[in-house]
Order: structure tokens, then sequence, then C-alpha cells
């Protein structure tokens, strides 16, 4: 079972993260008007890249099998543009809750 369409109200930009070159990051052509949940609350998490301790501000919930690599660079609703710290899948086979990836942005 997947998370439900009509639960993803909110639309977001997202720019995957290929790696660092001479220039500075290098970013995949942008994914617009991907279907979400962004909830923007603070929390204490660990970056995925480091494990380092730091503050996240959005959480975003989409459908399973979304390609956002930490680093990535997501533009939320209100127009502000934030880095994807770390990506989870969330699946629970066999039992009534929606499969999703969240992704925790800085």
């Amino acid at each position: 079972m997947r998370v439900p369409d009509w639960l993803l109200r909110h639309r977001v930009t997202i720019e995957p993260y290929r790696g660092d070159t001479a220039y500075g990051p290098s970013y995949g052509p942008p994914v617009a008007d991907v279907r979400a949940l962004v909830s923007a609350t603070v929390r204490q998490v660990r970056r995925a890249t480091d494990g380092r301790e730091t503050t996240s501000t959005a959480q975003v919930i989409t459908a399973p099998g979304l390609t956002c690599p930490p680093g990535s660079r997501l533009t939320l609703p209100g127009g502000r543009v934030t880095t994807a710290l770390s990506t989870a899948e969330h699946a629970a086979p066999g039992l009534p809750v929606p499969a999703c990836t969240e992704v925790i942005c800085e």
C-alpha cells in the first residue's frame, strides 16, 4: 500500500545531487511538481554524509521510489530552497501502513 495521493497536498521541486566538481556541487535536471506533504518542524538529526548532528527545519513525505540523495536541492512550496540531509524509504509489508519516502531537509 502506498501513501494516498490525496494526502500529498504540496508540490516541491527536486534537483538530485550528482557529486562535487572543480566548480562546486553538481545537480541533475530539476524534477518539478513532485507531490509531497511538507512539515516545517525543527528536529535534531544526524547527517547521512558525515554523521554530525544538525538541525532539520523541514521534513518532506513523498510517494515511494523518489530519487533524492543527500545533498540534493529542494524548493519547498513557499519558495524556500533547502538541502536534503538524508532520505529514508518506509515500508511495512503486510501491515496497513502506507509506504513512502521521507526526506529530511536543512
